[in-house]
């Protein structure tokens, strides 16, 4: 009988399905986070821009202005979540957990550094 049971819960082990990737992300989601950030800059630069030329009565100049800027600030964002998308798939690849902004290889602080003395 303990054979049998043996041969049955080495069958249900193996239809065991995988892990869902709910605490990954895809590389489609990926991407949707990078678009979303690009046009997020470019609308709050758009905002920022009409309502200064609003205010001041220079319609075209401060719009141009500030939707440039939110290009830029929606860019380097996008270059960031890149870089982390990238870390995590070295730290995963290495076998090590991934911790945000590259605090892994810094050592804890002590304390008083006149512990010592």
């Amino acid at each position: 009988m303990a054979a049998i049971e043996a041969r049955i819960a080495a069958a249900k082990g193996a239809q065991v399905p995988e892990a869902r990737m709910d605490e990954h992300y895809s590389g489609a989601q990926m991407a949707w986070r990078m678009v979303i950030e690009l046009v997020a800059g470019l609308g709050i630069g758009f905002g920022i821009g009409y309502g200064l030329d609003l205010f001041f009565g220079t319609l075209p100049i401060f719009m141009v202005l500030f939707v440039m800027l939110g290009l830029a600030a929606g860019v380097k964002t996008m270059l960031r979540s890149a870089q982390e998308m990238q870390d995590m798939k070295m730290a995963e690849e290495a076998g090590i957990e991934y911790v945000p902004n590259g605090m892994k290889n810094k050592a804890p602080k002590t304390g008083d550094k006149s512990e010592g003395a």
